[in-house]
């Protein structure tokens, strides 16, 4: 018996939602420890830069492989690949979880979850565009873009909650439970055989890692070392910071990685990626596009977090209730655009996503001020939901309906390469603004404040000048009680402290509503036209 469209739905329904999962889960885990640093480096006997140091190496391998994993994608088979993938994340997982110290937690989390999602993320993209057409596309794509930034969002919730009430070890346990239901749900899929005729070009694959990882290392340790000039007590390299150096070593090694691979095209030997890929103006207006979403939603997720749970003082799982608004528009806007608007103008939905995020990050740094509530970030976050679920509902399928359907492997590693470098800038961007303007409104106030001995402030101008700490008031009370500073002064240091803070939110917000505004700009490389729809014939001369 033949299947009817009824089951076909369900079954195109039941791979949607099982690359939905997948998406989310290779996104949860950054945003779940980002609100558990201080709990996980107790459990395991580290310290919060330990930790830290474990996230920056979740980054970095995947960037270093993303491109590889797609190409192992088009070798083995994409279908073959996600369940790889998944076998090693979940092992990853479970060796998180029950990670008795740091060198387990960075085997189990930051190289084996990390290999795994550089298997994931690629074959993710290449799935959709094997089992869907071209004018189901932006549909799928922005469900399973949704669900990647949903899982951004109700991250802090999540972490919250289950380090408040049980352990941060839940987590990843219950990461295993979802990969074993995701691998059950793979065979659902259709994939494409595998392509016995390619091989892995073991050459590229060092260099663009290599490449990948300096630049993004780089990136991530600018709001510690500075990005130009190092900061006081910091190192230096003729002078520079050494993130001024990685990254333009990262570029030239990227640089040669490229010149090799367009020798070897020319010459009819196996490449990692085809650098001509580059040349499609569509495919790099939708990477463009893709950089700057993520720049700037990692961006907003750093500083509002910060405001919330620092500055206000709220919970773990209040702050994540507070940004789940977010959520919600975000899920609409991305499921909603394709379903009520499917002839829509990809690069108009484009511009108003660009548009509504700059509105929301606007409203935010105007309603900053001393007597404001956590009520003020609702309406911000529903307008940079809106923005950032309709630049989900079509980039994903601008990019790869951009190249052959074949093609759609190396698309995928390629747009989670920009991606995760995009979250890596607007994270260590929006830091180090946010840093720099505290430090100089910090130190500016208390120089200028009466109340503050000219000798504190004259001392504090020498120990401060790398950077003021995004202190909450108990944690600065606290460290200037063992000071023995006099309760005088320190009540006139919370002050500014309080004023500080929010003078270094507005700064980063303000750096992140320009790059808002230029990218809403910068959208002409996104078509006019949804893919697989034909372009509306010229109007007769007369």
């Amino acid at each position: 018996m033949a299947p009817t469209s009824g089951d076909r739905q369900v079954a195109t329904g039941t791979v949607l939602f099982t690359l939905a999962c997948g998406q989310f889960l290779m996104t949860l885990d950054s945003s779940v420890m980002n609100v558990s640093i201080a709990t996980v480096a107790e459990d395991v006997g580290t310290t919060v830069t330990g930790i830290q140091t474990a996230i920056t190496m979740y980054t970095l391998v995947m960037a270093a492989l993303m491109i590889t994993g797609g190409k192992i994608g088009q070798i083995i088979s994409f279908k073959r690949s996600f369940a790889i993938g998944c076998v090693i994340y979940g092992v990853g997982s479970l060796t998180t979880a029950l990670a008795p110290d740091l060198t387990v937690l960075l085997i189990g989390w930051s190289l084996l979850e990390g290999i795994g999602a550089a298997l994931i993320l690629p074959a993710i993209v290449a799935l959709v565009a094997t089992n869907f057409g071209r004018s189901e596309r932006p549909r799928a794509y922005g469900l399973v873009a949704a669900f990647g930034a949903i899982a951004v969002a109700v991250g802090p919730l999540i972490g919250g909650l289950l380090t408040t009430y049980a352990s941060w070890r839940w987590v990843f346990a219950g990461e295993v439970v979802v990969v074993l239901g995701i691998l059950l749900l793979t065979r659902r899929m259709r994939g494409l055989p595998p392509d016995r005729a390619t091989r892995l070009d073991l050459g590229g694959t060092a260099l663009s890692g290599l490449g990948l990882v300096l630049v993004v290392f780089g990136v991530l340790r600018g709001g510690t070392w500075g990005f130009l000039n190092p900061k006081p007590g910091g190192p230096a390299w003729l002078g520079l910071s050494p993130v001024f150096w990685l990254v333009i070593a990262g570029g030239l090694v990227l640089r040669w990685f490229l010149s090799r691979e367009r020798a070897r095209r020319r010459r009819g030997q196996p490449v990692l990626l085809d650098p001509g890929l580059l040349d499609n103006r569509l495919l790099r207006g939708g990477l463009n596009s893709f950089l700057f979403q993520y720049l700037l939603q990692a961006g907003l997720f750093f500083t509002v977090p910060l405001y919330l749970s620092v500055a206000l003082g709220l919970s773990a799982i209040d702050t994540g209730l507070r940004i789940l608004p977010l959520s919600l528009t975000l899920l609409l806007a991305a499921v909603g655009v394709p379903r009520f608007f499917p002839d829509a103008s990809p690069r108009r939905v484009v511009q108003l996503g660009f548009a509504a995020l700059f509105a929301g990050i606007v409203a935010l740094a105007a309603a900053l001020n001393a007597e404001a509530g956590p009520e003020i970030v609702t309406l911000p976050l529903l307008l940079a939901g809106l923005g950032i679920g309709a630049l989900a509902s079509q980039l994903g399928s601008v990019t790869v309906s951009a190249v052959p359907d074949e093609r759609s492997a190396e698309v995928g590693g390629l747009q989670n390469t920009v991606t995760n470098l995009g979250a890596s800038i607007g994270t260590a961007l929006a830091g180090a603004v946010l840093i720099a303007g505290l430090t100089t409104s910090f130190l500016t106030g208390i120089q200028a404040n009466p109340a503050i001995p000219a000798d504190l402030s004259a001392q504090a101008q020498v120990q401060l000048a790398a950077g003021v700490p995004f202190l909450s008031n108990e944690q600065l009370a606290a460290a200037l009680s063992d000071a023995g500073v006099d309760q005088a002064t320190a009540t006139a240091a919370i002050e500014q402290n309080e004023q500080s803070r929010l003078d270094g939110l507005r700064a980063a917000l303000g750096l992140l509503a320009l790059i808002a505004l230029a990218a809403l700009f910068l959208t002409r490389g996104i078509p006019v036209h949804q893919p697989g729809t034909p372009e509306p014939a010229p109007p007769p001369r007369t």
